[in-house]
């Protein structure tokens, strides 16, 4: 069973991700890490990198190559990235697809103490950082990332305890790959 984690910076999915990834004993992949080490593969810091996949397709297309290989290399996983469900989705990799929200200021505020800076400098990065990201998965995808058609599972974290929500996305996605069982023996 794979299970995807997307959402907003700040929005609580890398912790939500490691906390499933614990409760089934699965591996974990955050994209977040490979863009970082594309990053640093070509010796620059991530804001220019991020400017750079603006002008550069090829940058997100490699990455979504890397986390599609790696999804597909072992099928009990928990990937967490920011179109980690769409991408997979749209490869025909079996995924169960998780959206995590929380309101804008949660965002702000979770980022700011996890990285000790002030809650409106991080407020106008996150800004530019959606605004960036949305950019390139309309041009390059045509995905807009708010979008919920595309998952399984939509939860807003920002009066929900990650905790809660793990088992919330474990037990929707064992319900999900027990319907998906049952309806292939009934298919033979």
């Amino acid at each position: 069973m794979r299970i995807a984690i997307s959402g907003p910076p700040g929005s609580g999915k890398t912790t939500i991700c490691m906390l499933v990834a614990n409760r089934l004993d699965y591996d974990f992949i955050l994209v977040g890490q490979i863009f970082r080490q594309m990053a640093m593969e070509r010796r620059v810091d991530l804001e220019t990198f991020g400017r750079l996949a603006e002008e550069d397709e090829t940058i997100d297309k490699e990455l979504d190559e890397r986390m599609v290989a790696l999804a597909k290399a072992n099928e009990n996983i928990v990937i967490e990235g920011r179109l980690a469900g769409p991408i997979l989705k749209s490869k025909k990799v079996p995924v169960f697809a998780t959206f995590i929200d929380a309101s804008e200021q949660v965002r702000a505020d979770r980022t700011a103490r996890r990285e000790g800076k002030d809650a409106e400098s991080v407020l106008k990065e996150m800004r530019s950082r959606e605004r960036s990201e949305k950019k390139r998965y309309l041009a390059y995808y045509g995905i807009d990332p708010s979008d919920r058609a595309v998952y399984d599972l939509w939860v807003d974290s920002s009066n929900t305890s990650a905790d809660k929500i793990a088992g919330m996305i474990v037990d929707k996605a064992r319900k999900a790959e027990a319907e998906h069982a049952s309806q292939i023996q009934e298919a033979d």
